[in-house]
């Protein structure tokens, strides 16, 4: 039995070295605590049912009822008993955190901050693997079969890590396997007898064998191989290969992160990073250009019902050369050529580099980044933006309106108008579509007048605290309620061009930051913003932003798409850009002339509000108090079985005494109106209370002699010297003999008093540490409580056993034990 308990604890502590490689998500380490906590809650329960002798299926309810006592004293509802008994309030609870995790994945990046659903979800898997480890190792003796859930947790970080996960933590995880096998296998051993060498010579478990030597030899090679090999090989992670030789091939991608299988989903990704209340620094860009446009990020080009969602981007590594967007230059576009430098800051974690348009040259990247030449964004299936710093050339494109005026309509048969046109049918929107584009003439015009829709004299406004979403029913309630913030004007307004036959996308990126010295630009989560992008024959994709410029710090107008609500401040020169009516392009999020109520706060798909910050949890405190509640239950079980027993002790046996006549004149007493069976019921109350004390004060408490006996014993070895308690203790043996063995109990004596003067005698007998623990732990409690268990334990062992016989009996193969063989 000790071996099996040592091997649970062992199969504990695997289990947490396994989910070492969950470091890599979170920021802190208070993940690791709740799973230390509730793994630990879960081992003693499976070590007590086994002390107990449950069978297996009675292990798992203890170790699963464990588990939600962890998780009920961790995460509290408010509504639990005790601090760690659940209630339905607390299940309802449970239930909120998963609901509220399924969102949080959604809107979080790695490193995961400490949020109370993600956390619930992470100790709630750790801790029903370390119940299906605790079964597969030590109550089917089958730890080889533990590594699958211990792989489980291992292969969260492997799915969701932007980058490789560190080798340290598999390693890790990896020693807590093989501790497993080893202390099984040496269990096993044990078991089985001594071992012997070939000579005969007689071994411990823990000497060195031949066998066992090739055994660790083995083991070591095999997780050196496992760390060692995804390092080397193309295309299964971003670190060695990359940093020796730039790696090679384009990599599988994972979801939600660039490559093939998976899917960008760029408005979710970037709001666990915009839905904090605090500022903190994303970009630091640097840039020979006077008066840059905004920084992009990512291209959200995909209409669905359900709204706008990023497609998969495809590209060449920006090692190579880049499309040259010269080759376009005509009459009325203006182009020039600029360089920048980007430092990403370690808060953006994301697949994709912030650049401006159309790069023509990187340095300091390498082949794992490719640009994508439509959507005009880097991006990488194998490294993250993370601390990242590069240099790129790039040409910033500026039009004139006349020019785009004459841009021909694309044909019906094009692959972008066929690509970027596609739009669900919702019928307000052609409506309005339909009455705005009425009598224009060519595509400019068109673009002009849905883009002048979005202006404070049609009644828009700019606020957070609307609900977001870019789905037809989101873009409905935003045209009726004309209140909104940058994601739904600029989804907006894409979506109306392309109802009007015109190929439109929604950028995200960055707009202009506070401006230092040399061409600085600090961008913080304040800058982050979405901006409409339009496609012109023979121009490209032409950018449109119909936020209000008012509301958004580092907001940049041009010509081609000026402030529709300062039009007459706008009087850009050719090739550059100007800033409407009062809004400094280069203004920074401390400028006193801004809006501040309704600044940006990034692009923001939940309600707008700030995030939820998870509350500092006293764990010290909680921990005492919880301690305290334990120690104290021996100590009120023992205060109410003493008060129980002292309101039947003073309860009157007998209600009047009479003389009666007997036979040849003799007189004899008689009880009238006396309850036997109460007196009896209380001397036996004042005997148990008795012997109770006893044991607490560490008295010799021998169950074979007679009360009498006890009390003699009592007053010869222990109470000599104390005529009180003499007197009561051979009143509480009278008392007790004659409710035994008597016809009638003795009745009308005080039975509480004389407990009393036995207690006081005994306690001033006994030490102080003796009389610390008959107040706080009470062995008496202590001892009933275990026989209390053995008791249960062995009535379950042979209900159990008697089962067992009972389906023995009809087991087919005692069908078939008596047929004969073919």
């Amino acid at each position: 039995m000790t071996a099996t308990r040592n091997l649970g604890f062992v199969a504990a502590a695997a289990t947490l070295l396994a989910a070492a490689p969950l470091s890599a998500i979170f920021e802190r380490w208070t993940w690791l605590i709740q799973a230390a906590i509730v793994v630990a809650v879960v081992a003693g329960a499976a070590a007590l049912s086994r002390l107990a002798r449950f069978p297996l299926w009675g292990q798992i309810v203890a170790m699963l009822a464990g588990l939600m006592l962890g998780l009920t004293w961790i995460f509290p509802g408010g509504t639990e008993v005790l601090a760690f008994v659940p209630t339905p309030g607390t299940f309802a609870h449970f239930g909120e955190l998963i609901g509220a995790s399924l969102q949080d994945m959604r809107t979080y990046g790695v490193e995961v901050p400490d949020v109370d659903s993600l956390l619930f979800l992470t100790v709630l898997g750790v801790g029903g693997v370390a119940v299906v480890v605790d079964v597969l190792a030590v109550g089917l003796r089958r730890p080889a079969l533990a590594g699958l859930p211990m792989l489980a947790i291992y292969s969260v970080p492997v799915a969701v890590y932007v980058d490789s996960v560190p080798a340290t933590p598999f390693v890790v995880g990896a020693c807590g396997y093989l501790w497993l096998l080893v202390t099984d296998n040496v269990d096993r051993v044990r078991r089985f007898g001594r071992r012997f060498t070939g000579e005969g010579r007689d071994v411990d478990v823990w000497e060195a064998s031949p066998l066992a030597a090739a055994g660790r030899r083995l083991a070591v090679v095999g997780v050196a191989l496992a760390v060692a090999l995804p390092l080397v090989v193309p295309g299964m992670t971003g670190g060695l290969m990359n940093t020796v030789t730039n790696g090679a091939g384009d990599g599988t991608g994972r979801p939600g992160q660039g490559g093939k299988p998976g899917r960008i989903d760029l408005f979710a990704a970037l709001s666990g990073q915009l839905n904090q209340s605090q500022v903190f620094d994303l970009v630091k860009v640097t840039t020979n250009e006077p008066a840059p446009f905004y920084l992009r990020l990512g291209v959200v080009d995909e209409l669905r019902p359900d709204g706008f969602q990023a497609r998969v981007p495809s590209g060449q590594p920006v090692t190579r050369s880049l499309p040259d967007p010269t080759r376009r230059g005509g009459e009325g576009i203006d182009q020039r050529r600029y360089r920048a430098t980007v430092e990403v800051t370690k808060n953006l974690n994301m697949p994709l580099l912030p650049i401006y348009a159309e790069p023509v040259k990187t340095e300091d990247l390498s082949r794992s980044w490719l640009y994508d030449p439509n959507q005009q964004i880097v991006f990488s299936n194998r490294e993250n933006a993370r601390g990242k710093r590069y240099s790129f050339d790039y040409v910033r494109s500026t039009y004139s309106p006349t020019a785009l005026r004459g841009a021909p309509a694309l044909p019906a048969d094009h692959p972008v108008r066929r690509q970027q046109t596609v739009t669900p049918s919702v019928r307000a929107v052609d409506r309005l579509v339909d009455q705005l584009i009425k009598g224009k003439q060519n595509d400019y015009d068109k673009v002009r007048a849905i883009y002048g829709y979005f202006s404070v004299e049609n009644g828009f406004t700019y606020s957070l605290s609307t609900r977001g979403g870019t789905s037809g029913d989101d873009i409905t309630d935003f045209l009726a309620t004309k209140v909104g913030y940058c994601q739904q004007y600029a989804a907006a307004m894409a979506w109306l061009v392309r109802a009007a036959g015109i190929p439109a996308r929604v950028a995200v990126g960055f707009t202009n930051g506070s401006n230092s010295e040399g061409g600085s630009y600090v961008l913080t989560n304040r800058n982050l913003h979405a901006w409409t992008e339009v496609y012109f024959d023979g121009f490209g994709w032409v950018p449109f932003d119909p936020t209000p410029a008012a509301s958004i710090q580092g907001s940049v107008r041009s010509a081609w798409a000026p402030d529709t609500d300062a039009p007459e401040d706008v009087a850009p020169l050719p090739g550059s850009t100007a800033a409407p009516g009062g809004v400094d392009p280069s203004a920074g999020p401390n400028d006193p002339d801004r809006l501040d109520k309704d600044a940006d706060q990034g692009l923001n798909v939940g309600d707008g509000g700030a995030a939820r910050q998870s509350p500092v949890w006293p764990w010290w405190a909680a921990g005492v108090l919880a301690l305290l509640v334990l120690l104290a239950l021996p100590a009120l079980r023992r205060s109410t079985l003493r008060r129980r027993r002292r309101v039947r002790a003073v309860a009157p046996a007998a209600t009047a005494l009479a003389a009666v006549p007997g036979p040849r004149g003799a007189v004899r007493d008689l009880t009238v109106g006396v309850d036997t069976e109460r007196a009896r019921a209380d001397a036996h109350a004042a005997w148990d209370e008795l012997l109770d004390t006893l044991v607490d004060y560490q008295v010799r408490v021998d169950r074979t002699e007679t009360p009498r006996a006890t009390a003699e014993r009592l007053v010869r070895e222990t109470l000599t010297e104390d005529a009180g308690a003499v007197t009561g203790v051979r009143l509480l043996g009278r008392a007790e003999e004659r409710a035994r063995y008597a016809r009638d109990p003795l009745t009308g004596e005080a039975l509480h008093p004389a407990l009393r003067s036995v207690r006081g005698a005994l306690a001033g007998r006994a030490g102080r540490g003796a009389r610390i623990r008959a107040a706080l732990l009470p062995p008496s409690v202590l001892l009933r409580w275990r026989t209390a268990v053995s008791d249960r334990s062995a009535r379950l062992v042979t209900t159990t056993g008697q089962v067992r016989d009972r389906l023995v009996r009809w087991n087919p193969r005692r069908l078939l034990a008596g047929r004969p063989a073919r």
